[in-house]
């Protein structure tokens, strides 16, 4: 195993144009020991949209000032997409192609785990997210997304699946799948695929909204699994008390639309809030905080244009009914997995939100004020990994997983 050890520590040069300039008080006593300095985006924007609210965009750059480090713990794993804590410190990793794999703390990559059902390996498409059941230390159940294939031609959908993890983790056993997000497509983008449990051992799923212009019409469609955050039992059937349940041809499950391409979610630890950031187009990457029964706006407003740089639409931001992202990247971020920190080994990372950059390279800490993002800081820049997926481990420090297939530890030294 190579190993890669970056000390990333104090006044560390990376992110010392973060560490300038003042903001206001009650913003400066939010983020702790840390003075607020200049955002750390500097680049123009690529859209040029303006916010619709002071610190919707750019936050003020905010430094980590106990000396932590990052290091590989392996370098050996195939596009791993999707990364859960196991109750023993060890990782439950999948990897894209279609296989599942458990990482030890200090690097240990077993074989691939039999049973997970075959995959679509093209594009976007694969073995995507996975996390545990909340009884996972009694039951072993596992639950995961990936790309099915479907009969007629090369139409292929969001699936979720269920399984139980052996004793050994050598194997899935009673797998099945649970949901199906329709209608399924030609194509190989856009499928979500992150999970996340509630207290009450809800199941939330979201997904995307299958890429092509003439499909973003399926994210403000309520008889439409696309471009959705959905919520489900254990077996897959609509949580009760849905909020679009009893309408008329809406789907029960769905908990929250309009959304264009969902890969990271995760509940504040004390709050109980759900949160996502979803991909934009070209800029206009979002994090929002999701209530039930609300529409996020896409593709009728956006803070991103097409790639092309057309406009997309009728080129706007906002629009009564339709709900204000809490914050926006542009240029983006391109969000992938996230997670709040819940450990005190790092106190001033407490409930602060942690994202995966793919285009971006980085790991963007978010600093929340309730509902409002008051900095922000760029971990492991230096690194130039598409960072896919980050988690916390039993010990406090972050885990995360690189599209290059390296595991980093992200902890206190």
């Amino acid at each position: 195993m190579k190993s890669v050890a970056v000390v990333l520590a104090g006044m560390v040069t990376l992110f010392s144009a973060c560490n300038t300039g003042t903001n206001d008080a009650s913003k400066e006593e939010a983020v702790g020991n840390e003075t607020p300095g200049k955002p750390v985006e500097t680049r123009p924007q690529d859209a040029g949209y303006k916010p619709a609210f002071a610190g919707q965009f750019r936050a003020p750059g905010v430094q980590t000032t106990t000396p932590y480090e990052a290091r590989v713990i392996t370098d050996k794993l195939a596009k791993p997409w999707g990364i859960a804590a196991m109750p023993d410190g060890r990782f439950l990793i999948t990897e894209k192609a279609g296989t599942m794999r458990i990482v030890s703390a200090d690097g240990q990559v077993s074989d691939k785990i039999a049973g997970v059902p075959a995959v679509v390996d093209k594009g976007q498409g694969g073995l995507l997210g996975v996390t545990l059941d909340p009884d996972f230390g009694s039951n072993r159940t596992v639950y995961w997304t990936f790309t099915e294939q479907q009969a007629g031609g090369n139409l292929n959908l969001t699936a979720v699946a269920k399984g139980v993890l052996s004793a050994d983790g050598r194997r899935l056993d009673n797998v099945r799948v649970i949901y199906r997000a329709t209608p399924a497509y030609e194509g190989d983008k856009h499928y979500g695929s992150r999970l996340a449990f509630d207290k009450a051992g809800n199941l939330y799923v979201t997904t995307a909204d299958r890429y092509e212009p003439e499909r973003r019409k399926h994210a403000q469609d309520v008889t439409s699994s696309l471009g959705k955050v959905l919520r489900l039992t254990k077996e897959g059937q609509p949580a009760p008390g849905g909020p679009f349940a009893g309408q008329s041809g809406a789907k029960a499950e769905i908990y929250s639309m309009g959304h264009r391409n969902i890969q990271s979610i995760d509940f504040h630890p004390q709050t109980g809030a759900l949160w996502i950031a979803e991909m934009g187009p070209q800029g206009g990457d979002e994090l929002n905080a999701v209530e039930p029964g609300k529409n996020y706006g896409w593709p009728v407003i956006t803070y991103g244009i097409e790639y092309n740089d057309d406009k997309i639409g009728n080129a706007i931001t906002q629009k009564e009914g339709l709900e204000q992202p809490v914050y926006f990247w542009d240029p983006v971020l391109s969000p992938s997995g996230m997670t709040f920190y819940r450990s005190n080994a790092i106190p001033e990372w407490q409930n602060n939100l942690f994202i995966g950059g793919l285009n971006s390279h980085h790991i963007a800490r978010l600093v929340l004020d309730g509902r409002w993002v008051v900095g922000e800081e760029r971990l492991v820049a230096d690194q130039q990994q598409r960072f896919r997926a980050v988690t916390e481990g039993t010990d406090g420090a972050l885990y995360a997983i690189t599209d290059e297939g390296r595991l980093y530890r992200i902890g206190k030294k």
